[in-house]
């Protein structure tokens, strides 16, 4: 048998190499009808232009892209969907902490009210820190012998009305005006079935239990929100300074001179007023006091401290204080009370023209009819809180309104 002569071992390698070559371009070959499949492919390394330096990214890496229209319905539906939530997540919280707030802003009322005494303090040489222990702690001690003096009174007084209550009602049922009513309307025994009726109902007992207890932990609540906002104005009046900085860097460069000088007026007119307003209620209580004990209006203590609140409420408190305190004093007589009104209302006038002009000569001044209308809206968003803040607010809006408002618009 003839047997073929083999090619040399380099010749079959090339063979085979050629083969593999030719059955790969076949598989590359897309198929009838197939469409190439696209393939990825990486760039060619990056050759920076010469003379670029290695950092200069915008040379490097090319200029930037158009950024996207502020009209574009992407953009807009969706900074419109952040913008309902950031809303939505601020109201959740403020509904939330409703009385962390209001403990924060009477914690700021109470910081501005007595950082004029201790920048006093500081033209005086006094460390701001050793003026606000002064400051804070004068306060604090007022107001704990205030209470200590008053407290025994009002418990004594209180407990007085306690024990003739029984007879004040018996007197008026022995009246010939409730005789009357009683033949006319059977008022009697109208009032007898009701008592018969809330004594044998449990639900009303109970009720009166629950009262007790929500009485006993408002005052805990009180204590308590006493406590935070007295740590509160001590943390603000000792940040104060730092606070005004940061909050004035926060306006641009080119405005920031100005936001400071308004910012200082407004916070100096509010501790001012502050300040004026706490001397006059205190001179209105201790008038209306002493005209108490004069004619022989009963519970002169309690009223005097009725007085003195309401007298931190501008315009309208005093008002108020006058028709409750004649009210009352009608139970000594219609003299009693006659002269008690006549006194002091006419003080209510000379506290008007000749008081409070000279107390409240540094802070800002604010229109009869615009500080009745704050103040109303004020009591009514935020009670006495709201009250007591309605003159420094609209003080502040009616400054900000005049110094930027109305000069921008007589600039045109």
């Amino acid at each position: 048998m003839e047997r073929r002569p083999q090619k040399p071992l380099s010749s079959q390698r090339a063979a085979a190499a050629g083969a593999l070559t030719a059955m790969a371009r076949r598989l590359r070959q897309p198929l009838p009808g197939a469409q190439p499949r696209l393939r990825f492919e990486m760039p060619p390394d990056y050759e920076a232009p010469a003379g670029t330096a290695e950092g200069d990214s915008e040379a490097r890496f090319g200029d930037p892209g158009p950024r996207m229209s502020a009209k574009h319905p992407l953009y807009v539906g969706f900074m419109g969907t952040v913008g309902v939530g950031v809303a939505l997540l601020l109201y959740w919280i403020g509904s939330n902490t409703t009385q962390l707030l209001l403990w924060i802003v009477a914690a700021l009322f109470i910081a501005l009210g007595l950082d004029p005494v201790v920048r006093w303090l500081e033209s005086k040489r006094f460390p701001r820190a050793a003026g606000i222990v002064v400051a804070v702690s004068t306060l604090t001690l007022a107001v704990a012998g205030f209470f200590a003096t008053l407290i025994p009174t009002i418990v004594q007084q209180v407990t007085q009305i306690v024990e003739q209550a029984p007879r004040w009602i018996q007197d008026f049922i022995d009246s010939d005006f409730f005789r009357s009513l009683d033949s006319q309307f059977g008022v009697r025994d109208r009032m007898t079935q009701e008592l018969e009726k809330f004594v044998n109902n449990p639900a009303a007992i109970g009720g009166i239990f629950g009262g007790v207890v929500g009485f006993g932990s408002t005052v805990a609540n009180g204590l308590f929100g006493a406590l935070i906002v007295l740590v509160l104005s001590l943390y603000f009046l000792a940040a104060l300074p730092a606070m005004k900085k940061w909050g004035y860097r926060l306006a641009p460069r080119s405005r920031r001179a100005r936001v400071a000088a308004l910012s200082e007026e407004i916070t100096a007119s509010v501790g001012n007023y502050v300040i004026g307003q706490a001397v006059v209620a205190l001179l209105n209580a201790t008038f209306a006091f002493i005209v108490m004990s004069i004619v022989g209006v009963p519970f002169a203590v309690l009223l005097a401290f009725i007085v003195a609140l309401l007298a931190f409420i501008p315009l309208v408190g005093g008002m108020i204080a006058g028709v409750i305190v004649t009210l009352i004093a009608l139970s000594a007589g219609w003299q009693t009370a006659v002269v008690y009104a006549i006194c002091y209302f006419a003080y209510l006038q000379f506290e008007a023209y000749f008081i409070s002009p000279r107390v409240m000569q540094k802070a800002v001044a604010v229109p009869g009819a615009v500080a009745v209308i704050s103040v109303i809206a004020g009591g009514s968003v935020l009670g006495v809180l709201g009250a007591l803040i309605a003159i420094p607010t609209a003080a502040a809006v009616l400054l900000l309104v005049k110094e930027i408002f109305i000069v921008r618009q007589d600039s045109h």
